[in-house]
């Protein structure tokens, strides 16, 4: 799938336990246990994570083993990941099981409505704390992809810290319409979209449908 030149990987074109793991996401009777969603949104990280693993650059490295020397490869690109808080913090964790040497950066990014009880919002961002990522591989992940509109500002907060190489952009649920929204906004050259899954629309609340949900509160409890 292509959007504006940016690649866009929909993990449900392809079956794999994947789908195992969304269908528990999604479903009421079995998503109100939280430790079970926060371990669904790891084990999607993890996989999304070894998926991106093969599109990076590897660098040949001897090692002594017990009886010899051995050529093994590590990644030869430096990996910032980068997670929009609170909701990316279990899909998170999956992908730095397996990043395990990744520096970190943490967004939050939250929605304030413009009046109580309206659907007009804005999306704000309140703190950041980063390393450089200049020259360096971006992963940049949260969960739920709805309009679009908390990646790029997320996106162009971490531009401050640098301009990275490579983007790699990751969700559990994204919309057609967010998907479309950051290939319009996203460097063409650099960037690749992970989903588990894409949905067709979002209501007037801005809420993917049928998606899922507030992850956020489905991992962490309802917020005031």
């Amino acid at each position: 799938m292509e959007n504006n030149n940016i690649e866009v990987i929909n993990f449900a074109d392809t079956p794999s336990i994947v789908s195992r793991y969304m269908m528990e996401l999604r479903d009421v009777t079995i998503q109100h246990d939280p430790l079970r969603f926060r371990t669904n949104l790891d084990r999607i990280g993890q996989i999304m994570a070894y998926e991106i693993s093969k599109r990076l650059e590897y660098k040949n490295t001897e090692v002594t083993t017990p009886l010899g020397k051995a050529i093994c490869q590590e990644p030869a690109e430096k990996v910032v990941l980068a997670t929009i808080l609170r909701a990316g913090l279990p899909f998170h964790h999956g992908f730095l099981s397996y990043f395990d040497r990744a520096e970190n950066a943490f967004v939050s990014a939250y929605r304030k409505y413009r009046e109580k009880g309206g659907d007009d919002f804005d999306v704000l961002i309140e703190y950041m704390a980063s390393p450089s990522i200049e020259g360096k591989t971006l992963i940049l992940v949260d969960p739920m992809l709805a309009t679009g509109s908390s990646m790029e500002l997320a996106y162009r907060a971490l531009l401050s810290k640098g301009t990275p190489a490579k983007i790699h952009v990751a969700s559990v649920i994204a919309s057609r319409q967010s998907v479309q929204y950051v290939c319009d906004r996203f460097p063409a050259d650099k960037t690749t979209i992970w989903c588990a899954a894409i949905d067709p629309e979002i209501n007037d609340h801005s809420y993917i449908v049928p998606g899922l949900g507030d992850a956020g509160d489905l991992a962490f409890g309802e917020k005031l």
